[in-house]
């Protein structure tokens, strides 16, 4: 390991970065440096500027990955390296501006019908129930679990910080049966191996298997199930703040999408056709 990498890596320890952010800044920037057949030291904002161009144009990344190689490159240089730069000089890929997909509560309640595997079933419940990355349903530990006052803790979630979420009476029967028929420990998802959670990727592959047998004609991941949540929520009465502190977000802005989709906003505003005093008449 070349001591820039090992700088590298320390400084996104020592500002709490997670280790899948950690994973992914490691591989843009040592793609990045194989591009150049260099260190990245000897390079400057122009390569840079050059290699995002390249994986626009010629690999084709989508603006998600780009934008995700610039904040790799922005901490290295500004960072690890203290170049005089500012965030200005890394420009990022306007991300097209796409509503969420949401699931209907039928079309939920369709989907779960053809989940295989009991645990499989617990961990997209739990992920629709509680409103839950799909990295964070997999993490949920058996003492995180609060019967008692009907709350699940969230142990470092996205962008390393701690959030109480609801435990409703029928997820926390679901989680009850799933329990007393698999007795896990220490993770209520247990990998195979030992002191292991289940994967992510499992979790995922599960999800996809199970919205291809439901037969709806939606694109569904785990993360459709946690836009899902919001959404009834925002589409049931509950004020934007709290659905915000039960997602975890940042910013508000970013819960505020949701009154986009929700169908009790859209279908109930109404329209200034229906605010006309007059009905039209017809010219003879």
């Amino acid at each position: 390991m070349t001591p820039l990498r090992q700088r590298f890596i320390e400084d996104m320890r020592l500002r709490g970065l997670a280790s899948t952010t950690q994973r992914s800044y490691i591989h843009y920037v040592a793609d990045y440096a194989k591009f150049y057949q260099t260190s990245p030291d000897q390079l400057d904002l122009e390569a840079v500027r050059q290699y995002e161009l390249f994986l626009l144009h010629e690999k084709k990344l989508s603006p998600e990955s780009i934008n995700t190689f610039v904040s790799a490159v922005q901490f290295l240089y500004l960072v690890t390296l203290e170049m005089p730069w500012g965030k200005e000089c890394f420009p990022r890929v306007r991300r097209p501006d796409k509503l969420p997909v949401v699931l209907s509560q039928e079309e939920v309640g369709r989907f779960f019908e053809h989940i295989a595997g009991l645990k499989h079933r617990a961990a997209l419940m739990l992920g629709y129930g509680a409103g839950l990355r799909i990295s964070e349903a997999v993490a949920v530990r058996v003492r995180d679990i609060d019967s008692q006052r009907r709350l699940i803790r969230i142990v470092q979630g996205k962008g390393s910080k701690d959030r109480y979420v609801m435990l409703s009476p029928r997820l926390l029967a679901v989680l009850r049966a799933y329990w007393r028929a698999t007795r896990p420990r220490d993770f209520l998802f247990p990998s195979w191996r030992e002191g292991r959670h289940m994967t992510s990727s499992a979790l995922a592959l599960a999800c996809r298997e199970a919205a291809r047998h439901s037969g709806i004609p939606k694109r569904i991941t785990a993360h459709t199930l946690r836009h899902s949540f919001a959404t009834h929520l925002l589409e049931g009465g509950t004020d934007t703040r709290v659905i915000q502190a039960l997602l975890g977000h940042s910013r508000i802005e970013t819960t505020a999408r949701y009154t986009r989709v929700g169908a009790h906003v859209v279908a109930g505003t109404l329209s200034p056709l229906d605010a006309l005093l007059t009905p039209f008449k017809r010219k003879p």
